[in-house]
């Protein structure tokens, strides 16, 4: 039995409509992923996106990055995309360096631009086919 990957989404409200498109560019691989994302950030993908199976938690400054980060953790994903928008300031800046610490401390694949993601999805697909 071929299990899902767990993928977790998150963007900044200036990155959502960029996480959006890409998720559209690869709705056919991540059709067959369990997706969790960060509140406005999976209602978008799932109005967007109505064929995909998103879990949203909270958003992310009312503790969707915290569970989202509980999730890695635990073990319960296998990669994180978070499109982040470097040129702004961010007043949940702590959950972003904890969410990206946690990643590296449970060498979770994390992708922060499409190009990155777009890796990231290539190594999980790739993956999937050997198992």
């Amino acid at each position: 039995m071929m299990l899902k990957n767990r993928l977790a989404l998150i963007a900044h409200d200036s990155r959502k409509d960029l996480l959006v498109a890409w998720v559209g560019r690869h709705a056919e691989h991540l059709e067959n992923m369990a997706i969790v994302a960060t509140g406005t950030t999976g209602q978008r993908i799932s109005k967007a996106h109505p064929h995909l199976s998103v879990r949203s938690v909270k958003s992310g400054p009312l503790g969707g990055d915290q569970q989202i980060g509980a999730l890695i953790a635990e073990g319960a994903l296998d990669a994180l995309i978070f499109f982040v928008d470097p040129l702004s300031p961010m007043p949940h800046d702590v959950d972003v360096k904890a969410l990206t610490r946690l990643a590296i401390v449970y060498d979770l694949p994390m992708a922060c631009s499409p190009s990155t993601a777009d890796a990231v999805l290539l190594h999980l697909v790739a993956g999937a086919e050997e198992a």
